[in-house]
């Protein structure tokens, strides 16, 4: 049975009455100080709340917690919260063969502009964590707003100017004709090269 939501992680009680924390594989959802935080936690809560859960365990983290896919009847928790646009897919630690579905389904939630995909440009927790992000306002006091040319990478949606090292890698297909387009289409600006 599930007693608590805390992010991307719940705590069941087994049989005996014990509590387990189990990390839920291969997501990683907005932290509590992000935008959309607190509404992935409560759709995470509403979803298991209450109810008799069944985990299959994958991995055990460097806290101790076991991570797992949680299932509610046949229904795959994890995989929901992705097409809810709760969660990322977890790309540094989902290696199963599902997860490129799971993937699919990020971006399928991306293209509808659900959950978390509402934001103009949310920052994975991965980024957020390590203080790589900035707000959008504080994005836009950096970048200038005149015309030019940018590339941006689609795998990482980062923007780059034409005197960049990274301008014409090989994923910089994206063309923006100003940085308000690039980030108004969700990409953030090289640090090193767009100021």
């Amino acid at each position: 049975m599930c007693c608590s939501v805390n992010r991307d992680t719940i705590t069941i009680l087994n049989n005996q009455y014990r509590q387990t924390k189990i990390r839920l594989y291969g997501i990683d959802t907005p932290e509590n100080g992000q935008a959309f935080g607190k509404k992935a936690k409560k759709f995470t809560s509403s979803f298991v709340a209450g109810k008799t859960v069944r985990v299959k365990i994958y991995d055990t983290d460097r806290y101790g917690r076991s991570v797992g896919v949680v299932f509610v009847g046949n229904t795959n928790v994890n995989k929901e919260i992705i097409r809810a646009g709760y969660a990322w897919q977890y790309r540094k630690y989902c290696k199963a063969s599902f997860c490129s579905e799971w993937l699919t389904l990020e971006q399928m939630a991306k293209i509808a502009r659900i959950g978390l995909w509402r934001d103009n440009n949310p920052a994975p927790p991965w980024e957020w964590r390590k203080g790589k992000r900035t707000s959008n306002a504080k994005t836009s006091n950096v970048v200038p707003s005149g015309s030019s040319i940018y590339h941006g990478n689609v795998k990482s949606h980062v923007f780059h100017g034409s005197g960049c090292q990274h301008y014409n890698c090989k994923n910089c297909v994206k063309v923006f004709k100003s940085v308000n387009e690039a980030v108004n289409s969700g990409y953030r600006p090289h640090k090193q090269c767009v100021k």
